[in-house]
């Protein structure tokens, strides 16, 4: 089961892990946050997440 992680010191809040992953990502107070459970369940690709964040603020636990 994985889940993303989202250092809160580097996000800057651009939307891109959201737009790719609704059911998993939600940009809140500036900050992206994880909002689901695990990628799995969400159908979502989280590993493009990862690779599409600029900033490399998303991680794999």
């Amino acid at each position: 089961m994985s889940k993303p992680k989202v250092n809160q010191e580097l996000c800057i809040g651009c939307g891109t892990c959201e737009a790719l992953c609704p059911e998993m990502f939600k940009v809140e107070n500036g900050k992206s946050q994880v909002i689901g459970e695990n990628c799995e369940k969400a159908g979502c690709d989280c590993n493009e997440a990862v690779t599409s964040c600029p900033v490399s603020a998303i991680s794999m636990e």
